[in-house]
């Protein structure tokens, strides 16, 4: 079970490395067959280690595996350590799962691309932080893989680095996780400082090991769970920390559904149910981790109904997803927020994929406003965006109707507070059904229009590219499908069985929870569906709004402009004072006059230089009597 599980962790590292120091002696197709075996060898290790754990008996399912002894602080001991449980093993599939997928899907999609060796070393560099991140046996290594994660995110994003805007959104992706990274280091500092270890076993419940520890000091609980929070929150792109998830779409779209699906911002999720005993500690910052997502999940349904570039609305959709599962572990129905985790992985990465397919065939184009008419232009691509759509609406049978409703679910359980998220919840679901439909109306219905009729969809690349396009979608359109069918209410709860070892839910719905949430959800999803189709079917109008509230969607909610009011504008102004008075005059003006000093001892000194051999003469004579006057002085 150790084995393979550090099997899982390794081959994409090593296909990181075998194609960075192949260098052009591996081709560009031979480095992205040898990313996609590996991450796809990762999968199956996964596989097997799913097996070997589910033989034993829930109480035994947990094991750590140190390789060396990593770091060493005084009497702490840091190691390259490993924790394999129900929770881990359950995020190594659908890490290494869905990665290799798009990995895959990649061979196709960047065929031709002159730097499709980079690509794919960054990409199988990505999956192994993703699996560092958790499979980690303590904080600290988990940090290290968070802070990989945040590294090759940066190089995705900006891996057409010819392009302004993508240099410009990597240094956003990065500078805002960092800050996440920041207050989650300090909570890290903090945790040592009052229980000298890290370790995940030590913080395995709210009522042994440490925790006891840490309840009898309540300021340095919350302190700690807020910093937990603020880099769970700023790798996940909720709020206030969200705005770097748009802009992340200037990298290549399987880089988009690899970071939206099954990795970077679902690390936040899974870091909340991985310390769930220190936030039940911290009762309000767990009620604020709900909050947050309700927030999240009815913003980013707003402002999606606005967005005219196809990637954006995907991507504003994971942030309301994502959304639905903070407000779950955020009320502790920590087994219903992971569900979610994995019926988004499947659905989403499917639209990205599918509408990277749009994209490619398009020359490129990704303004919805250009397109329309393609469903009998495209029907397979089609199907595939309408499967992801309706299970990310939540439409029994797909997926998303079995994880999304048992959230909402969940949160009437939960009080008058949670009766508040829940209205939330069906305000997203709502949302979600019109914005989603929006986008299938405008891309694949009505007419085709006048781009499309110039440039008539069509697929660069061989048979191979072609295949490696269309059967990862495939498998995912199947997976989205029927993927929910794992769980169903309170009749079979294969997953919550599964984590209950290391996740035990606070509190679990009943059926008339669970049936008024679902009845209610999938209602409000087809309504907004329907006035999707009234506006956007055939005619392609935009839904009326108040022109104050339309510029209010359009700019965000304004979150850019005022964080650059507050942060960028002060420390451009800042950094030119310091300039000015202090790196200019005193720096720069001290390394100029010592130039300066040096560049005019060179030119006097130059002068000496004569070319005539009696001044050369003379000048030795001259130093020797020196010489010789000062060795007679002394003595």
């Amino acid at each position: 079970m150790i084995v393979s599980s550090w099997i899982c962790l390794g081959l994409p590292l090593a296909a990181a490395l075998a194609i960075t120091l192949a260098g052009n002696r591996i081709t560009r197709r031979g480095a992205g067959y040898l990313a996609t075996t590996a991450c796809a060898g990762a999968f199956a290790a996964a596989v097997v280690t799913f097996f070997l754990l589910w033989d034993r008996q829930p109480a035994d399912r947990s094991q750590a595996s140190t390789l060396w002894s990593w770091l060493t602080a005084g009497d702490l001991h840091f190691g390259l350590r490993i924790l394999v449980d129900p929770l881990s093993v359950f995020m190594m599939l659908v890490v290494a799962g869905v990665g290799s997928l798009i990995v895959w899907y990649s061979v196709g999609y960047m065929d031709g691309d002159d730097e499709e060796r980079r690509y794919f070393a960054y990409m199988a560099l990505f999956v192994f932080s993703m699996l560092l991140l958790v499979q980690g046996g303590n904080l600290l290594i988990l940090l290290a893989g968070w802070g990989l994660v945040g590294l090759s995110s940066y190089l995705l994003i900006g891996f057409w680095h010819q392009r302004a805007s993508a240099i410009a959104a990597a240094k956003k992706a990065f500078i805002m996780n960092a800050l996440g990274d920041a207050t989650m280091a300090l909570a890290l500092f903090l945790l040592i400082q009052q229980t000298g270890t890290l370790d995940f076993e030590a913080f395995s419940s709210s009522t042994s090991g440490v925790a006891p520890q840490l309840a009898s000091n309540h300021w340095a609980i919350n302190l700690i769970a807020l910093g937990l929070l603020g880099g769970a929150v700023a790798k996940s792109a909720q709020l206030p920390l969200h705005t770097w998830l748009p802009d992340a779409m200037e990298g290549p779209t399987p880089v988009s559904a690899l970071i939206h699906a099954a990795t970077m911002v679902t690390a936040g999720v899974y870091l909340i149910v991985r310390t769930h005993a220190i936030f039940e500690l911290a009762p309000k910052v767990q009620d604020l981790a709900a909050g947050l997502g309700a927030a999240t999940l009815v913003l980013a349904g707003l402002i999606a109904l606005v967005q005219t570039d196809i990637k954006r609305v995907i991507a504003y959709s994971t942030m309301s997803q994502i959304g639905y599962m903070f407000l779950g572990v955020g009320l502790g129905a920590y087994a219903n927020g992971m569900f979610h985790l994995m019926t988004h992985a499947f659905f989403k990465a499917l639209l990205f994929m599918a509408a990277g397919i749009v994209i490619h065939a398009l020359a490129g184009e990704q303004d919805i406003r250009k397109m329309g008419g393609l469903r009998r232009l495209m029907p397979w691509t089609w199907a595939a965006f309408l499967i992801g759509g309706l299970a990310l609406v939540g439409v029994p049978p797909f997926a998303g109707f079995f994880s999304k409703d048992s959230i909402l679910a969940a949160a009437l359980h939960h009080g008058w507070y949670g009766d508040i998220l829940w209205f939330a919840g069906l305000g997203g679901a709502f949302l979600t059904g019109l914005y989603t439909f929006r986008l299938i109306f405008v891309v694949f219905g009505g007419e085709q229009s006048d781009y499309v009729r110039e440039h008539p969809p069509h697929h660069h690349g061989d048979r191979v590219a072609r295949w490696s396009l269309f059967v990862p979608v495939g498998i995912l359109a199947i997976l989205a499908t029927i993927g929910g069918w794992i769980q169903f209410a309170n009749v079979w709860t294969p997953v919550t069985d599964w984590l209950r070892p290391v996740a035990e839910p606070l509190a679990e719905a009943t059926g008339w929870q669970e049936a008024a949430s679902s009845g209610l959800a999938v209602a409000l999803g087809l309504m907004g569906a329907g006035l999707a189709w009234s506006y956007y079917g055939s005619r392609h109008e935009a839904i009326p709004t108040w022109p104050r509230l339309r510029a209010l969607l359009e700019h965000k909610f304004y979150f850019d402009e005022l964080y650059d009011a507050l942060f960028y504008r002060p420390a451009v102004v800042t950094a030119r004072l310091l300039y000015a008075l202090v790196e200019g005059p005193l720096v720069g003006g001290t390394i100029a006059g010592v130039a300066g000093v040096f560049r005019g001892l060179g030119r006097e000194s130059s002068r000496l230089q004569t070319g005539l051999v009696r001044v050369y003469a003379l000048a030795v004579a001259a130093s020797l009597a020196a010489l010789a006057i000062v060795f007679v002085a002394v003595r």
